[in-house]
């Protein structure tokens, strides 16, 4: 949780040393991203190929607005 003293000093910050502060915990929450993914690892990605579930589900959903459209 942060502190009522953190946020009253960062309020009290100039802009500059606010986008500074910015930069920073931006930076480190990219940084703890890149960890998330290991190197030597496989990850599973979803790919639309081979989806016919999902396909049929669009083109019932395409062909049931086309049908509302015309009426």
């Amino acid at each position: 949780m942060v502190s009522v003293e953190l946020l009253n000093t960062l309020q009290g910050l100039n802009r500059a040393d606010k986008l500074y502060i910015v930069q920073v915990l931006v930076s480190e929450l990219a940084q703890q991203e890149t960890e998330l993914i290991k190197p030597g690892q496989s990850y599973p990605v979803w790919s639309p190929y081979n989806a016919f579930e999902a396909a049929n589900t669009m083109l019932e959903v395409l062909q049931a607005t086309k049908n509302q459209n015309s009426v």
